[in-house]
């Protein structure tokens, strides 16, 4: 297989990838209602917490509250977005009383394991990973070295599926976690990803070991924060536990 994709193939991973959008780490934002839920939300690889606007606004008319949460995805290491997000995490979330649930897109649920890894739930949350690698991808395998690769940042590059990439690297769970895959057919990459796969993910690598739930649902990767049956079974996570079966 060659390392140099097509220019079609060139075109929607760096799209796939986030490359082309805006990254920035913004702040949290404020305002809670004691007696409500709060969840927290994670962006993917490339966008900002405006990329994820219609899912919360779909979990707070769910009678949640809603915190969006930014970081630099294509200039910091693992590390530094870690360190970010617990900061931020922590002013907005550190005093509540009510449960504190976490939803995250792609590498937005590989940085809430990794923030959960490092700070226990400390209340009756529940998690929801939307297209995450938690196994890696293939095409950070393949095109890890690109030079094209390098628009995409360093932590890009450590999402691939061996033993010492970012996601492997990451304990088990030990909340309760749901996993919503994606299924696409994506012409352009058919031949690089096994399996079925949302165009940028295997649905076999979003799996994680412990988790509670599973389902998949037919969209891309980049479209599935925009999806209503994504919302839907989000939310229907974050209230039971479960996600709904009659869909």
């Amino acid at each position: 297989m060659s390392r140099f994709p097509s220019p079609l193939r060139f075109v929607w991973i760096l799209a796939a990838l986030g490359v082309c959008a805006c990254a920035g780490q913004g702040k949290p934002e404020a305002g809670h209602s004691r007696d409500r839920e709060t969840v927290v939300i994670l962006h993917g690889l490339g966008r900002t917490k405006t990329a994820m606007w219609l899912l919360a606004s779909r979990i707070e008319r769910a009678g949640f509250d809603v915190i969006r949460i930014g970081y630099d995805s294509l200039r910091d290491p693992p590390e530094q977005i870690i360190a970010a997000v617990s900061r931020q995490i922590d002013a907005c979330c550190a005093s509540l009383s009510t449960p504190v649930h976490f939803v995250g897109h792609s590498l937005g649920g590989l940085i809430i394991r990794a923030y959960l890894a490092q700070h226990p739930m400390r209340s009756r949350g529940r998690v929801v990973l939307i297209a995450t690698p938690n196994a890696g991808t293939p095409l950070v395998d393949l095109y890890r070295d690109a030079w094209w690769m390098e628009l995409a940042g360093p932590t890009a590059r450590q999402l691939g599926t061996n033993r010492e990439s970012f996601p492997n690297s990451l304990p088990a769970p030990d909340y309760p976690v749901g996993v919503i895959a994606g299924t696409a057919v994506v012409p352009l990459l058919k031949d690089l990803i096994p399996g079925d796969d949302d165009g940028m993910v295997p649905v076999a690598s979003t799996k994680v070991a412990g988790m509670v739930d599973f389902v998949s649902i037919e969209s891309n990767h980049a479209a599935m924060r925009y999806n209503e049956q994504v919302a839907s079974q989000t939310i229907a996570f974050l209230r039971t536990g479960r996600f709904e079966r009659d869909r």
